[in-house]
């Protein structure tokens, strides 16, 4: 999955739109929307419902790039945690870790990461 996966675009519009620009439902901002809600683990049918109009579709906007970014805040610090319970000899606190972000995170690749991360600790 990671492979497939650009957010760069949904970063550059959600930075414009937060700069004051109105967000333009074009059909390539449609897709992207419709895309990145899949990739973030937004339902099909209320990203379907967002994208009817520019206020809702600014809601999706910011709710996608809000899980995109916190998940990849907690993944940096569940990775540093482990490092340091890694160095200290505890491979329980770190796969502790990882579990207790998994059993939170819902964005689909952030979870593929944890769980790579938890099966190196194997």
């Amino acid at each position: 999955m990671s492979e497939d996966i650009d957010w760069d675009p949904l970063r550059q519009l959600a930075s414009r739109v937060e700069a004051g620009e109105t967000l333009v439902l074009t059909p390539d901002v449609r897709e992207l929307l419709l895309r990145t809600a899949r990739e973030v683990a937004i339902p099909d049918a209320d990203a379907q419902a967002a994208i009817q109009d520019s206020t809702t579709a600014t809601a999706l906007l910011r709710e996608e790039r809000g899980r995109i970014r916190s998940g990849s805040m907690r993944m940096m610090a569940a990775r540093s945690e482990v490092r340091k319970l890694r160095q200290a000899g505890d491979t329980a606190g770190a796969r502790k870790v990882m579990e207790d972000l998994l059993a939170e995170e819902v964005v689909p690749l952030y979870r593929e990461l944890a769980e790579m991360a938890l099966e190196d600790l194997d």
